[in-house]
């Protein structure tokens, strides 16, 4: 069992783990799209070139394993050394391509979609219950006189149960202001009666006129999953944080051009990544191991889809050119040019970051923040 295996190794394990089910699902989207359409296909390969062994060949396709385990490709009829450059992809027709360059990144977010809908099928489905659950008791206000605590679980003020909408809790201070009313909240699995008095209370200098000196939150927990409810649940989430990886995108964006604030967080390589899925794993176990491998995925849906040379976006791009000019392609060596040059630059960011990686790991700052 991997539980037995030392951290270190466990971490390796299940980055590799990780790293070769990423880039299965990816090109096995660019694959099995092109095989639908009827283009040539020659080699299947995990890892990047040079090649380690051929594990098999069937109907004129080689699947093969190579020795840099960083990704992998597709590699189409008649391109030689090139994997998009020339050849029965770049023979294809714009559309053709594009349906074949975007099943890669799609099946990421499947992927994505997949596992959490997974966890949740697990774990339950988030649920709102009634209730207000204490996130913080300011000091020397009615709350902490009162002798509410942090985790306290508000189920009935003033003889009224609070159920999920929470604003009865300030509708309740407002009628009862500067007049004893008695509190139910669970603590510990057992219910406590306390006495508060609504009333002025002061944070950070501002005076508030009325009302309690606690933050409260809506009382939040999961119920069982059908399969049908963790799939739908699973889609929702799956584009909520999709759309806060774009929103960081569009922060990292506008910080670089000095409009906001850089994002909280910084960029990690294949290094980070490693170090990040022992940090998670140590934490949260073997689900969050899927939650973060999820994670990573919709990063590869997001990142593969923009207009970077080399990336699969950038090849859409030329793709839509090319539908724009009629059909007229770009010069193929031009293309080449081009990716080959955004290649060498994504490579050469890759080392920038691995040593500042590198660097984090000497320092022992961890990868998910705390410490």
């Amino acid at each position: 069992m991997l539980e037995m295996l030392p951290s270190g190794l466990v971490t390796i394990v299940a980055f590799l783990v990780m790293l070769g089910l990423l880039v299965l699902v990816h090109e096995l989207g660019h694959f099995l799209t092109a095989v639908w359409l009827g283009i040539k296909v020659e080699e299947f390969g995990l890892g990047y070139p040079p090649r380690a062994w051929t594990l098999f060949e069937r109907n004129g396709v080689k699947y093969t394993l190579n020795w840099l385990p960083i990704g992998g490709f597709v590699r189409f009829g008649g391109e030689g050394d090139q994997i998009y450059g020339v050849g029965s992809l770049s023979a294809a027709s714009p559309w053709k391509k594009i349906v074949v360059l975007v099943a890669g990144p799609l099946m990421n977010l499947l992927l994505a979609f997949l596992v959490f809908s997974g966890i949740f099928l697990a774990r339950g489905v988030p649920a709102v219950f009634d209730g207000a659950r204490i996130d913080t008791v300011y000091p020397d206000t009615p709350a902490a006189r009162a002798e509410f605590r942090r985790g306290d679980l508000l189920v009935e003020l003033a003889g009224q149960p609070i159920g999920a909408d929470l604003r009865v809790i300030r509708a309740i201070a407002a009628e009862n202001n500067g007049r004893p009313i008695e509190a139910v909240v669970e603590r510990d699995g057992a219910r406590l009666v306390l006495t508060v008095t609504p009333g002025r209370w002061e944070l950070d200098g501002v005076v508030r006129e009325g009302g309690f000196g606690f933050a409260y939150a809506p009382h939040v927990g999961t119920v069982p999953a059908t399969p049908v409810t963790a799939l739908t649940t699973g889609v929702s989430y799956t584009f909520d944080v999709l759309g806060r990886f774009v929103s960081g995108i569009g922060q990292m964006v506008g910080s670089l051009l000095g409009l906001n604030p850089a994002p909280p967080g910084g960029v990690a390589g294949v290094v980070g990544i490693a170090r990040g899925t022992g940090e998670v794993i140590q934490r949260d176990g073997w689900m969050g191991f899927w939650q973060w491998t999820a994670l990573i995925s919709l990063n590869l849906f997001l990142i593969n889809l923009l207009p970077i040379p080399a990336l699969d976006g950038s090849h859409i791009l030329f793709a839509l050119i090319e539908i724009i000019r009629g059909g007229k392609k770009i010069p193929p060596e031009r293309e080449a040019m081009v990716h080959a040059i955004g290649f060498m630059m994504l490579m050469g960011l890759m080392v920038v970051i691995t040593v500042s990686d590198v660097a984090n790991w000497i320092g022992g700052n961890p990868v998910l923040g705390g410490g």
